[in-house]
């Protein structure tokens, strides 16, 4: 878990809303139901800004699965993008994106949100973000990989805590906006309608109360994050299992891209403490240190980035992470070293206070004097629910936006610091078009919520079972196997893959998913989540990673070159009639075995020619 930050005060935990006053509710004893305009998914920048632009044609309830604050966006360390420079432009903006993507971009998608980026950025300014100045008043605008120009706007490094303060308060202050903490989305609600499937909605566990909620709206928007979690190693906060993509891909919305995870180069290296059952993020150690000219160096002393890349440690991310990985397997070491000792200890101070203090506080490192031992880690879900350029799904009702998405904004790759702007942007492009589908589809709509309703609440409940001593046993068994799952990515599905591998991953990953099948079975474990709440969140974020690690396998054997953060030695370069996303548009069991048998084929076409 990251440590607090000693420089900033905390958000407390937002006092839980009653809303049956203001939306819609039926409730029995056992089950609850909640009739909204709009169900938002997360409370990160994406799904804060939705609602906020939302909220004044509708009532709004964000369900969120910790506190309010939490999530990826609080720990964004670098910043956002914009061009505010007079030597900037956008054509620049747009070309470092291009290029950072590996030219798998969706052109119009980049278009749109480099030249909506700056207005976008000044909109949070103008809400009262605090963003560092230079010595003439002026918006500071650092470096980060990728970057032909200073364009990153920043709050020292602690923007995304600075942004989440001010879209929270915002939030707050709305009175069409009810939060619901420690709700955790389950699986989206989906009915037939005609030959339409749409969504109108989403079930939900309430975790104080181990309750299931259903929230039934005209417009559900997924901003629920990224999937760091599959792998053992990531900068992401622990809410992010990668729910909203599991759920949409079993409603069978289209996803896409998964394939592209993104590895950063520079987390911090701590030695393991063995402690079994332990699940934890790293720290980050932020772009922008590379920005302000940190290098990096191998355990001998060397810097090595020279051998790998004309741009050296600004190259984008998945070359160095790629060259890292590289030096810690030719040497055999645990990591690597980012050196910044060569600036002023001020500067250094100025611009990465938390850094330091982090450092200082918890491995007794002096950034202005001792390099910074990193490694990579997961940290971005590059792919997702595909969207358009709306933000509008395959499934009618369901938008997408975030990390949870994939607008088509970062290709094979994404630029340093693209991601906030991208939730900024697309927050506004779906709050339009989802504002407008609510106000079509409302009356057409009440019929189908109300036999949604009815059938939620005629659920039968399962009866607690009377020795409850096992549930203890049943969290252990959980995250044994999570911890197999994490393991097996990560040897697998990595940074470097290959087909023998990923087809390796595919057998295990199944193998763990019919063993938690079995101890389902065994232990009864439906009936224990009755009686608590924390093996239930368990088990179902266990099932989304599953869900997800299984989308990154098949999509990784759909793709045969190699491109932006997908290596494999099955095909080391890019082929330009593979230049297009990968999507998984059918139920993922079958793609599954589609693309396992293609795969076994190519494979054995490919032996035979080596042997003849």
């Amino acid at each position: 878990m990251y440590s607090s930050c000693p420089l900033l005060t905390t958000f407390s935990t937002l006092e839980h809303i009653s809303t049956t006053a203001t939306l819609g509710r039926k409730a029995n004893d056992d089950h609850t139901v909640i009739n909204t305009d709009f169900v938002v998914v997360g409370s990160g920048i994406a799904g804060l800004s939705y609602a906020l632009r939302v909220a004044d044609h509708g009532k709004v309830a964000i369900v969120t699965k910790d506190v309010a604050h939490e999530g990826s966006t609080r720990y964004a360390q670098g910043g956002i993008c914009a061009v505010l420079d007079a030597n900037d432009s956008v054509e620049s903006h747009i070309s470092d994106t291009l290029v950072a993507g590996d030219f798998l971009c969706d052109l119009h998608a980049v278009e749109m949100v480099c030249s909506e980026g700056a207005a976008a950025v000044l909109e949070l300014v103008d809400m009262g973000a605090e963003f560092t100045r230079s010595s003439s008043g002026e918006l500071h605008l650092t470096r980060e990989g990728g970057h032909e120009h200073n364009r990153i706007v920043h709050a020292a490094d602690m923007t995304g805590r600075e942004i989440e303060r001010v879209l929270v308060e915002k939030a707050l202050a709305h009175p069409n906006i009810h939060f619901y903490e420690k709700h955790f989305a389950t699986d989206l609600v989906t009915v037939q309608d005609g030959e339409v499937t749409r969504c109108i909605g989403i079930d939900v566990v309430d975790r104080s109360t181990n309750k299931d909620i259903r929230f039934v709206s005209t417009v559900t928007m997924l901003a629920a994050g990224g999937a760091g979690h599959i792998y053992p190693n990531t900068t992401n906060p622990l809410v992010a299992t990668g729910d909203g993509i599991a759920m949409a891909a079993r409603a069978k919305a289209h996803i896409a891209n998964m394939e592209f995870m993104q590895f950063h180069p520079t987390s911090l290296y701590v030695e393991p403490d063995g402690a079994a059952g332990t699940r934890d993020s790293v720290f980050l150690i932020t772009e922008a240190v590379r920005g302000e000219g940190g290098l990096l160096y191998n355990a001998a002393g060397e810097r090595f980035m020279p051998k790998y890349d004309s741009r050296l440690e600004l190259a984008p991310r998945d070359v160095v992470a790629r060259s890292i990985d590289d030096q810690l397997k030719k040497h055999g070491d645990k990591c690597v070293y980012l050196d910044i000792t060569h600036k002023p200890a001020k500067e250094i101070m100025e611009h990465f206070p938390n850094i330091a203090a982090h450092l200082q506080d918890n491995l007794g490192l002096d950034i202005t004097k001792d390099r910074i031992p990193v490694v990579p880690a997961m940290h971005y879900t590059c792919g997702g629910v595909k969207t358009g350029l709306k933000g509008d799904t395959s499934l009618p009702g369901l938008y997408a936006t975030g990390e949870a998405a994939y607008t088509g904004l970062h290709g094979a790759n994404r630029l340093a610091s693209n991601s906030l702007l991208e939730g900024l942007v697309y927050s506004l492009k779906a709050a339009s078009a989802s504002t407008k589908y609510a106000q079509m589809n409302a009356r057409q709509a009440s019929s189908l919520f109300e036999d949604a309703a009815e059938e939620f609440s005629s659920r039968e409940l399962l009866s607690p079972p009377e020795d409850a001593k096992s549930v203890e046993h049943a969290l252990k068994v959980l995250m044994n196997l999570r911890q197999k799952l994490q393991a097996t990515m990560w040897e697998n599905a990595g940074i470097v893959r290959s087909n023998t591998r990923l087809l390796d991953a595919m057998e295990q990953v199944k193998r763990l998913r019919m063993e938690l099948e079995a101890i389902s079975s065994e232990v009864d474990l439906g009936s224990l989540a009755t009686i608590d709440c924390e093996l239930k969140v368990e088990h179902f974020e266990l099932l989304n990673l599953f869900t997800v690690s299984e989308l990154v396998v098949v999509s990784a054997m759909m793709r045969k070159e190699s491109r932006g953060l997908h290596y494999t030695t099955d095909y080391p370069y890019k082929v330009e009639g593979e230049r297009r996303p990968t999507v998984i548009n059918t139920p993922l069991k079958s793609a599954r075995k589609k693309i396992r048998r293609m795969v076994t084929l190519d494979m054995g076409k490919r032996e035979m020619e080596v042997s003849s």
